[in-house]
């Protein structure tokens, strides 16, 4: 292409590509060294070059072909992708790029030339961007692995090419500050986050960002480590962090809190580290880390921008933002970066405003790269491009649009039948015409509503060439004529401007929706035009375009196709969208149209539709693929046997082969896209969705009787297109000589298939050029066709953009072409003279089908209507001239007068007559059979409409003495329901089986309880053989004592029982009050949860989930509580109006009575009476719908005079009758009723003046006497006392029943007061519940889900707690066993007593083990069982220590341990024996225990698996339905509520008046608010109460633990003293409850007996030993006397030998001073030890009374009075100790004194 390979580009060809991990932190990188590695990269020359030519794009061709590869030429772009993100960029002061399609443009600002760049991958391009330094701009493509190229900039060289950066796009790119580091953003599926060192095609980081859309990203221009990101629903805010391993990216989602979560599309970071981001509601949200510091509004609440809002830079102090309002507006930055509030809003107002245009939507901006510049370009998703000047002074231009583009996708396209001209619509509502030769746009012309379809009209004989059809959304057709105005006749006052104009010429509405499709036929004669309404209308073509006539399709229209001039009939092909193929014959335009509608019923048509072969297709080519591969290996099998030369003994065994593909028919159907004739009868359709890939050659069947919508017709044959399974052709046209097929595909590319001349069948169709055009996501080419002479080729797409392309180089088409331009025809003659087209602007105006409806309608009736007066007029004529001659003939005399008899015609007149008349009612009533049952039906369903459809008329009650009233209201009937809401509670129960196996284990727990009951044997003690006999005393004491055991054992059990009941009674120490925990529970839910319900984490709690059938529910209930308070309401209307009825005839009773007493009084005396009320028509409603004879014939002569009228409007007329006839029956009504009322006025006063007269007459007669005129007079005041009486209550009874409806009236206003708002309830309600039924079923399948779930749950934990109450149970036993096995161990040492010489060996016969044989029911004896313990006993030693050896004790032979030893008693060694059976069989019984708990306890842990299984099913179920619910209450929240105010309920009030807008405003019932007033004032008293009860509650608990150690400390004290007294009691600590049972015991009284024997003998034996001790006693005495004499005798021999040495050593005064305290010192610790000796002997004494008195309570023995025991006492030193020690203390002495005499000697 001339225009792109503007110049060479240089790569780089041979590098090392470095690829990023997907879904990685990042890469370890230095982070102080990046900015110098890139300068220096930057430096450093590229080893090679890449070449643009060898990289961009090209088109795809059929290998093989002859195609050639620049087949199609681009020649411009008139498009503009004005909705795709940030897609306008500046790459110096004059020059724009942007996205178009697989394009890059370069636009000219000035010049407005255009320069264009393919997309290397041919998948498109996804964003692009511009370097700082504007040297280079980067594209970022779409496709498989799509790479970034960056461009150098002018010379449009490719610099460098990034790879691996996404999977399938790029999602936008930016450079950081310094142009060193280009971020790239991938969109789905990995949603990728890239740094790059682009210069190097090095990755430096790359993350994850996000799992949704990312709109932007960009360097903060402040922090070179800092990246933001936004998208949908999100902000992020990325920092590049130093870790141990390098450089790694990290970041935070931005938490939006109490603000409802919004898409952000741009943001903009201040110095200090916040961000300022927009809204979709139009504030600013201020970012401070990731959490949202502050929202920006306006003043009085209003948002900053009207919708979306992006802030796009901050300058000057002023933060710039646009919005989709078409504003750009300044902020004051100081303002915004100190921005706080604690109402989370902060209001402020602009310090600048500009507002670009209207209809205008600024997206994204661009500066100007001049420096100190405040130009701006903008991008307007409108279709526009802006340059904007914010300087904001008062010099600033207004905003210039600079270039102007269709927004949308392009709905029609067409070129003109004889010049270069191109025209367009799209939904943006505009109609534009290009002449793409010379690559301008003409005229633009705008519309009320947006364009669907456009066709260029074939030029007439007697028409320009510049006539426009287009259709429009509304299914308006417009005719527009093209011309050029400057060959417009100048018309004073009149300057024509520009090369072209269009006029509307003329303007009709076929179609009651969206027009789809428009064709010429063949000739031109014919307009067709197609719409979504399922319908086809056809025009014929002159100066004025009239309608033929409609027919009816199955679908909606798709496209038209006229039978080309080769085929015999003029037809018409209909392509539905839904698959069905209409052909009918085209009508003919001549024939007069006598019909009342504009359907052409009649119309020859066939129908096809389509069914789907593609299955069959595929399964077909898979059975010739397998029939291929066993042909291939049956010919490899011959070949192989004939080289071995063998006969094929084995056959192979065939594989089994898999299943064919299914036969699969889509539903619903696939979409018809495109579809064109082949031959007459035969087309060819391109299908979309599964039936895409082929085209489709079908043809109309010849049995056409069947219905369209139930036709299945395959085609006959199809043809395979290459690579198109997701890629179908959505448009087709052909070169005028059908040797070249253009397809527009689903992709946006362009194909070309060259063909054959006269290749219908298309079986030329093969070889192929395809190039990639259009955005391939959402750039579909819906629109492709060629100029009228083959040169050009137009696409038109989804993505807005249009293209043209040259078949010729342009070089050689401007060489051909230099003499020619694009012609804009000339303005017909006289058409400045004409007035202008009406157009149709109201979108519900009629289309003109039922405009024609309307006008036949209303033609018929009137014609009906006129005749039926007519023949109404004659009967009259008739029966008035048999009147005038009937009453003639009464004038006349009577013998000439006729009878009437005679005035009858002849008897066979009249008979034949009535013969007739008969005949012709029956003919009439034939005729009007239908139309009476008609109207019979009519009449019921009009009844049932607005008569049985009504619970009650609408009743009207007027007041007497005022206008006010009162009405009851209109209730429809009660629908009969079929069914009512039940809520029925699920409770979980146990399954049969379930129940089974409890009951089974509590029946096996039981007869194992049972089995070790019965072999558990109580083992009592052998009684030991005695031969003392106990007396009566002792066996009475005996019984005694058991009695007294007995009774001590209840008391124990009861004082048991109590114990237990006060334990049982006792709180737990974690025991809460039910009441507080509610309390605290319904605090814990309303207070402190500050969440609302819009809050995006909010949690329905359980008990407030709302369904479709609690939310029915509630609407039913509200409907029945409206419709009581209604019914409740007319039912006291109705009384009250019944009361009137009554009070009417009351007061009608009263004024006759008034009359008569004013009958007897004087005329001057009358008091004037008052008017009596009526009942008015609708106080009695129920009178309208009975009619008489004469009501309906007064309505036939009103209807009669309104048709002689002759007034047109016919329902309005009977309207007027009607309105007419029912004021002649008010007034009737009304006229009776001042009839009766006045003849009674007449009356009365006429007879008052004869009673005057008569009275007059009599008094001048006659005079009264006296008595008889005081009589006179008492009957006078009695009269007028009654008068008065009964006018009194005559107003008294009208003010009663006027208060009475007074009240009744305001009530009733409160009441609809109070039913509108419960109406708007109802709406509420209402529009919930069609919400909740969209979630209903996903909610009733999760819900069922959870229910399963908490079923098996349940299942699950009933068996766990059966489970591990039987493994209790086992447990139990087990413990029982146990101890029943100490017992049988107790007892065995019981009964082997102390002393026992055998102890040793029938320990060894009780502990020994025996293999013992398992009992057989019923089939062994107890003596085979006992021998076969003997010979297992015999034959098995189980024991170690079953050898006894008695030798080694008693020196005698080894004892056998199976028989009784000598010496020991048989009895005691028969009962050791059972006792070890019992051993045995309780250690059988444990075992057996033991196996069964561990398999319980096997069970156990399976099932507590099983239920953490269950339990997280559950919790992932909850999960579900909780997002449900989330989801739901979103929903719910978004709703809209009316809540009705009154001017004085409105508090927020601004600057003394109300806001206009309330938005910001809070609703509140004041009820509601004076509550939570009082409730505050409550809670604090509540709170005050609290603190006190808290207070009184902490003292009486630290009271009660001092309490409750006070007691601990007793019961310890008392404790301690029972332990003493038990130790000094019984020597030990005993049970008292063992103690107090014990009963009396035999052995017990027989020892004691024993004892008291032996007791008796010892104390004789005693008594002799203390004799002999005496005895002794007395000798020691003696003989201590006579050694005191001798100590004595000794003791004077030294203290005489002490006086000699005294004298001796007289000079030694001091060591005889020592001496004589030695002697006093020990002679005070003599007396000392002595008084010692005392005390110690007197404790003994007191010891021994203690201890015999213990021995006494015992029982036992207890000595005389008399005798007294003798203490044991200390042996008293005898006097040779005494010499002894006296002798040793004087040694001791002497040695001490003769050392220090010897050292004096010395």
């Amino acid at each position: 292409m001339a225009d792109e390979n503007t110049a060479s580009v240089g790569a780089q060809e041979d590098k090392t590509q470095t690829t990023s991990q997907e879904n990685t932190e990042g890469c370890d990188t230095d982070p102080t060294m990046i900015e110098e590695e890139a300068q220096e990269q930057s430096q450093t020359l590229l080893s090679g070059t890449y070449k643009y030519e060898d990289l961009h794009s090209r088109p795809t061709i059929t290998p093989d072909s002859e195609i050639p590869e620049n087949l199609l030429h681009l020649s411009h772009s008139f498009g503009y992708d004005s909705g795709r993100r940030a897609n306008l960029q500046l790459l110096d002061d004059r020059t724009l790029i942007f996205i178009a399609g697989n394009l890059l443009v370069l636009l000219d600002i000035s010049t407005k030339e255009h320069r264009y760049l393919r997309s290397c991958s041919g998948g498109g391009i996804g964003s692009i961007t511009t370097h700082p330094s504007k040297e280079y701009f980067v594209a970022a493509e779409k496709g498989n692995q799509p790479n970034i190229i960056v461009y150098k900039y002018p010379s449009l060289q490719l610099y460098c090419i990034l790879r691996g950066g996404t999977e399938e796009a790029y999602s936008f790119v930016d450079f950081n500050r310094d142009g060193s580091l280009l971020a790239s953003m991938g969109s789905a599926p990995d949603y990728m986050l890239m740094l790059w060192n682009w210069r190097q095609e090095e990755v430096v980081l790359s993350c994850k960002a996000i799992s949704q859309d990312v709109y932007r990203v960009s360097f903060s221009p402040n922090n070179p480590w800092v990246l933001t990101s936004c998208g949908s629903g999100h902000i992020k805010f990325w920092k590049m962090a130093s870790t141990f391993t390098g450089l790694k990216l990290e970041g935070h989602v931005g938490h939006f809190g109490k603000t409802v979560a919004t898409d952000i599309e741009g943001f903009v970071e201040l110095p200090d580290g916040k961000v300022v981001s927009g809204s979709d509601w139009g504030n600013l949200l201020v970012w401070d880390g990731n959490a949202i510091k502050v929202e920006i509004c306006r003043k009085e609440g209003r948002s900053c921008h009207a919708g979306m809002v992006r802030p796009f830079t901050l300058e000057d102090g002023q933060l710039m933002t646009m919005g989709s309002d078409g504003a750009v507006r300044g902020w004051d930055f100081e303002s915004i970066d100190t921005a706080d509030s604690e109402s989370s809003k902060f209001e402020m107002e602009p310090m600048n405003e500009m507002r670009v245009g209207h209809n205008v939507c600024l997206t994204s901006v661009v500066k100007s790269s001049l420096p100190d510049s405040f130009i701006w370009f903008a991008q307007d998703s409108r279709g526009a491009i802006w340059k904007l000047d914010l300087s904001f002074t008062y010099t600033t231009p207004d905003p210039q649009c600079l270039f102007t583009f269709h927004a949308g996708p392009i709905r029609g396209l067409d070129v003109s039948k004889t010049s270069h001209l191109m025209a367009t619509t799209t939904m943006d509502r505009s109609v534009r015409v290009f002449d793409f030769l010379a690559k301008t746009e003409l005229i633009t012309s705008r519309f009320n509503r947006g364009g669907t379809t456009l066709i260029w009209a074939p030029p007439l004989g007697n028409q320009s060439a510049g006539l426009l059809v287009t259709g429009f959304e509304d299914g308006v057709v417009r005719l527009l004529e093209l011309y050029d105005p400057q060959r417009l006749e100048v018309v004073a006052g009149r300057n024509p401007k520009g090369d072209a104009k269009l006029r509307l010429k003329q303007a009709f509405k076929p179609h009651n929706a969206p027009v789809t499709a428009v064709a010429y036929e063949r000739n031109g004669d014919v307009l067709a035009t197609g719409s979504s309404d399922c319908t086809v209308f056809f025009f014929t073509v002159g100066e004025t375009y009239d309608p033929i006539g409609f027919v009816h399709v199955p679908g909606p229209v798709q496209g038209l196709e006229w039978s080309p001039h080769s085929h015999s009939d003029n037809r018409l092909l209909i392509l539905c969208q839904s698959g069905h193929v209409i052909e009918v014959q085209s009508p003919d335009r001549e024939t007069e149209k006598l019909n009342e509608t504009f359907e052409l019923p009649e119309l020859p048509r066939r129908s096809f539709r389509f069914r789907s072969i593609k299955s069959r297709i595929k399964r077909e080519e898979e059975i010739a693929r397998r029939q291929a591969i066993k042909e291939k290996k049956k010919k490899e099998r011959e070949e192989r046997l004939k080289e071995s030369k063998e006969p094929d003994t084995e056959e192979e065994e065939e594989k089994e082969e898999d299943e064919l593909p299914p036969i699969y028919i889509p539903d619903p159907p696939s979409p018809l896209y495109c579809g064109f004739y082949s031959l007459p009868g035969q087309f060819w359709l391109s299908m979309g969705g599964y039936d895409s890939g082929s085209l489709y050659h079908c043809k109309f069947s010849e049995k056409q009787d069947e219905d369209a919508d139930q036709r299945q017709d395959e085609p006959f044959g199809f043809l395979p297109v290459h690579n198109t399974d997701d890629d179908p052709i959505r448009s087709v046209t052909f070169s005028s000589n059908r040797q070249l097929l253009f397809c527009g595909m689903h992709s946006g590319s362009i194909r070309v298939y060259p063909l054959q001349p006269g290749d219908h069948d298309l079986t030329s169709m093969e070889a192929y050029w395809a190039l990639t055009v259009h955005d391939n996501q959402y750039g579909h080419l819906q629109h492709i066709c060629c100029s009228h002479d083959d040169h050009f080729v137009l696409t038109g797409g989804d993505d807005g953009n249009i293209f043209s392309f040259s078949l010729l180089p342009l070089e050689e088409i401007q060489k051909a072409l230099q003499t020619k331009r694009a012609k804009v025809p000339s303005p017909r003659a006289g058409l400045e003279n004409e007035t202008l087209a009406q157009d149709i602007e109201d979108p519900a105006a009629y289309s003109i089908e039922t405009a024609k409806q309307k006008l036949e309608k209303d033609r018929m009736f009137l014609a009906a209507e006129l005749k039926i007066a007519e023949k109404r007029k004659k009967l009259a004529e008739l029966q008035k001239t048999f009147k005038q001659l009937l009453n003639s003939n009464q004038s006349l005399p009577e013998h000439v007068r006729l009878k009437p008899a005679e005035l009858q015609l002849d008897p066979c007149f009249k008979e034949q007559a009535e013969r007739v008349k008969i005949q012709r009612v029956m003919e009439v009533r034939k005729q009007l059979e239908w139309e009476e049952e008609r109207s019979q039906i009519a009449l019921s369903k009009i009844q049932d409409w607005f008569r049985d459809t009504l619970e009650t008329s609408v009743i009207t009650v007027i007041a007497i003495c005022s206008n006010h009233r009162v009405s009851t209201y209109r209730l429809p009937v009660l629908p009969e329901t079929s069914a009512q809401l039940r809520h029925l509670s699920k409770h979980s129960q146990l399954d049969g089986s379930e129940a089974a196996a409890l009951q089974h284990s509590k029946s096996q727990a039981e007869s194992t309880k049972s089995k070790i009951e019965e072999a558990h044997v109580l083992s009592t003690p052998v009684a030991r053989p005695t031969g003392i006999k106990l007396g009566d005393r002792q066996i009475e004491r005996l019984r005694k004592a058991a009695e007294k055991a007995e009774q001590a054992q209840a008391r124990i059990e009861k004082r048991k029982q109590e114990w237990a009941q006060l334990y049982a009674e006792k709180p737990d120490e974690n025991y809460e009050d039910p009441k507080d925990v509610r309390a605290i529970q319904k605090a814990r839910e309303t207070i402190g949860d500050l969440k609302l319900k819009s809050a995006k984490d909010f949690t329905v709690p359980i008990h407030l989930r709302m369904n479709a059938e609690k939310k029915r529910a509630e609407l039913i209930g509200l409907e029945e509580n409206i419709r009581e308070k209604q019914l409740e309401m007319n039912r006291r209307i109705v009384a009250l109006r019944d009361s009137k009825v009554c009070l009417v005839e009351q007061l009608k009773a009263q004024a006759q009575q008034l009359q008569q007493v004013q009958q007897h009084l004087k005329a001057h005396l009358h008091c004037p009476a008052p008017i009596l009320p009526t009942m008015q028509p609708e106080e009695t409603p129920e009178k309208k719908l009975l009619y008489s004879r004469a009501l309906l014939e007064r309505y036939r002569v009103l209807r009669k005079q309104r048709l002689n009228a002759v007034q047109l409007e016919e329902l309005e007329g009977t309207a007027s009758v009607l309105e007419q006839l029912e004021k002649e029956m008010e007034g009737q009504d009304m006229k009776k009723a001042e009839e009766e009322s006045q003849k009674g006025e007449k009356e009365t006063p006429s007879d008052a003046v004869i009673g005057d007269k008569e009275e007059t007459a009599v008094g001048k007669d006659v005079e009264l006497s006296e008595l008889e005129e005081e009589l006179r007079r008492e009957e006078e005041i009695r009269l007028l006392h009654e008068q008065h009486s009964l006018l009194e209550q005559i107003e008294n009874s009208v003010l009663q029943f006027d208060s009475e409806l007074m009240l009744l009236r305001h009530q009733k206003l409160h009441l609809d007061c109070q039913l509108k708002l419960a109406d708007l309830c109802q709406l509420t309600f209402y529009q919930e519940l069609v919400l909740l039924k969209e979630f209903e079923r996903r909610e009733n399948n999760l819900q069922e889900k959870l229910n399963e779930r908490i079923r098996e749950e349940n299942s699950i934990t009933l068996k766990l707690k059966q489970c591990n109450e039987q493994l209790q149970l086992k447990h139990r036993e087990i413990a029982k066993l146990q101890e029943r096995e100490k017992a049988l161990i107790t007892a065995f040492q019981a009964l082997l007593g102390e002393n026992n010489k055998f102890e040793e060996f029938l320990t060894k016969v009780f502990k020994k083990k025996i293999k013992r044989v398992k009992k057989k029911e019923q089939t062994v004896d107890d003596e085979e069982e006992v021998d076969s313990d003997e010979n297992s006993d015999e034959d098995d030693d189980w024991d170690d220590d079953d050898n006894y050896d008695s030798g080694a004790e008693e020196g005698e032979g080894r004892l056998d341990d199976s028989v009784c030893p000598p010496g020991c008693e048989p009895a005691l060694y028969e009962k050791i024996l059972q006792l070890r059976e019992h051993r045995l069989d309780l250690e059988e019984f444990l075992v057996e225990e033991k196996k069964s708990a561990e398999f319980l306890k096997k069970e156990f842990d399976t099932l507590i698996k099983k239920e953490k299984t269950v339990k997280s099913n559950r919790q992932v179920v909850e999960d579900d339905l909780e997002l449900v619910n989330k989801e739901k209450q979103q929903k719910m929240n978004e709703l809209d509520v009316v809540v009705p105010l009154r001017l004085h309920q409105i508090e927020f009030v601004t600057g003394g008046s109300v806001p206009s807008d309330l938005s910001l405003a809070l609703v509140l019932d004041r009820l509601e608010l004076n509550r939570l007033r009082e409730r505050i004032k409550q809670l604090q008293v509540e709170k005050i109460q609290q603190r006190e009860l808290y207070f009184q509650a902490r003292q009486q608990h630290i009271r009660l633990i001092h309490d409750r150690k006070e007691m601990n400390a007793k019961i310890q004290m008392l404790e301690k003293q029972c332990e003493e007294l038990m130790m000094m009691k019984y020597g030990r600590l005993v049970d008292l409850d063992a103690l107090q049972t014990l009963s009396g015991n035999r052995t017990l009284e027989e020892l004691k007996q024993e004892k008291l024997l032996r007791e008796a003998a010892y104390a004789k034996e005693i008594t002799q030993w203390d004799e002999k001790v005496e005895e002794a006693r007395q000798a020691m005495m003696e003989m201590t006397k006579s050694n005191t004499e001798r100590l004595v005798t000794t003791t004077n021999l030294f203290d005489q030998k002490e006086e000699l040495e005294h004298k001796l050593n007289s000079r030694q005064k001091k060591m005889s001073r020592q001496f004589e305290d030695y002697r006093r010192l020990v002679d005070q610790k003599e007396i000392w030890r002595l008084q010692n000796l005392v005390k110690t002997q007197s404790q003994q004494a007191d010891a021994l009374k203690r201890e015999i008195v213990l021995l006494s309570f015992k029982g036992g023995h207890v000595l005389p009075l008399g005798q007294a025991p003798v203490p044991p006492l200390a042996p008293l030193p005898t006097p040779t100790n005494i010499n002894t020690i006296k002798q040793q203390r004087l040694f001791k002495y002497l040695k001490a004194r003769g050392a220090p005499s010897e050292q004096g000697s010395n």
